[in-house]
């Protein structure tokens, strides 16, 4: 009764999100079962029902990236001292996250079978709203256990994801093994158990590196996390290029339309798998290039507000550049079918545009969200730069700043990558 009541007691912002997760659910279930329509209606079409079903692949994932940020920005769920003595430890706080997505992604999937069946004209007192449309073959029985297993995917992987993300961890540090020291050897000085014989003057409870020097001080956690950020950009280039190589290879033949659920299953393939590198190398790169835009905005003497969002940027890389390379991979692979591509109007039906919507929205969404957790991270410290007189100008501007040095760096290398993708085939 208690995880309900937390579940339901929580802010109108925290409640907005949730009912974005459920609209996003909605959509994705729709668009399953849209499939299982047309699969039932074109019985002898398995290679473009299956061909349907994996381009559904994407609105499921994204509708769980949604689903994974909202839980983790919910702030009744968050551990606090003394909820354990009332049973709400760690375990129990990602019990209420996952209880919290699976009613939201269930609810979205309940809202996207009483949409089909009104098209259909099933529900009492109803007609068929859509007899035409071929993915909902009216007339023809819905599968129970084919339906409820579609509906039951975005339910079942977000609920998944968010506890795998949310589990509860060691909040102890790892310690490394400290080095033992024999007995005193032959000459009179310890030995250690590896065999070696500390430096001359060293202590001999404290380890000593080869040449007599001590061990260098750990690097803290911020510098570790700041050159973890950096290691991705090389792969990230790599994954560009692969992505962008296999574009290539599927514009030897240039479709005759934009690649849609009718496209050949091959040539669908090639540009779905082009497509999934190049997102992945956008994800990868966008912390790095988020550290680098940080670092760039401190350069040449940096004022107050150039410095205090250029640190904001580098501290904050990996939490808002993987939302931001998603928005980019996704607005770059609109940009090129919807601009770059000789395709007609009718290429993009109704499903199309509910995929897009569905994709885009929750890319966005994860983005906001993303922001909203990192403003609640740093909430201590703006809380302390507020009482030493810092002026609200100030994060306001700084904050203007960093939306306008992203936006800066981030649209050009969205509308490249996109024209690189696009360019192969549209000659």
């Amino acid at each position: 009764m208690l995880d309900l009541r937390l579940t339901r007691a929580a802010r109108p912002a925290v409640q907005l999100r949730r009912l974005l997760v459920a609209a996003a659910s909605a959509g994705t279930g729709f668009l399953l079962l849209s499939c299982l329509g047309y699969a039932l209606h074109h019985p002898g079409a398995a290679g473009a029902g299956a061909l349907r079903l994996a381009w559904c692949a994407v609105p499921v994932t994204a509708t769980v990236y949604l689903a994974l940020a909202v839980a983790r920005t919910d702030p009744g769920t968050r551990p606090r001292p003394g909820l354990s003595a009332l049973g709400l430890g760690p375990a129990r706080l990602t019990a209420i996250s996952c209880l919290a997505t699976a009613l939201a992604t269930t609810l979205g999937s309940l809202l996207a079978l009483l949409l089909f069946l009104r098209l259909r004209g099933e529900l009492p007192g109803m007609r068929s709203a859509g007899a035409r449309a071929a993915f909902l073959a009216v007339g023809e029985p819905l599968p129970l256990p084919a339906t409820l297993t579609l509906l039951a995917v975005v339910p079942a992987v977000a609920t998944a994801a968010v506890a795998v993300a949310l589990r509860p961890r060691d909040p102890r540090p790892v310690r490394r093994p400290q080095r033992r020291y024999l007995p005193f050897g032959r000459s009179g000085a310890p030995v250690r158990a590896d065999g070696t014989v500390p430096a001359p003057g060293h202590p001999e409870g404290a380890p000593a590196a080869p040449g007599g020097t001590a061990d260098p001080e750990p690097a803290p956690a911020a510098t570790l996390a700041e050159r973890a950020v950096l290691p991705g950009l090389p792969w990230a280039v790599a994954l560009l290029a692969a992505g962008l190589t296999a574009h290539a290879y599927a514009g030897r033949t240039p479709p005759a339309h934009a690649p849609t659920f009718a496209t050949l299953p091959g040539e669908a393939g090639t540009i779905l798998l082009g497509w999934a590198l190049t997102a992945v190398g956008l994800v990868l790169a966008a912390p790095g290039l988020t550290h680098l835009c940080g670092r760039l905005l401190q350069c040449a003497r940096p004022g107050a507000l150039r410095l205090l969002a250029g640190r904001i940027l580098m501290t904050e890389a990996a939490r808002i550049g993987r939302p931001l390379g998603v928005v980019c991979a996704v607005f770059a692979a609109g940009y090129a079918m919807t601009t770059l591509y000789d395709a007609p109007a009718r290429a993009f039906g109704p499903l199309s545009a509910l995929g897009a919507l569905v994709v885009a929205g929750c890319a966005v969404a994860t983005l906001l969200t993303s922001a909203v957790q990192a403003r609640q991270g740093r909430a201590e410290t703006t809380d302390a730069l507020l009482r030493l007189g810092a002026p609200t100008t100030v994060l306001r501007g700084a904050a203007a700043l960093r939306a306008f040095a992203l936006l800066v760096l981030f649209t050009p290398l969205t509308l490249a990558v996109a024209a690189l993708a696009a360019l192969p085939l549209t000659r």
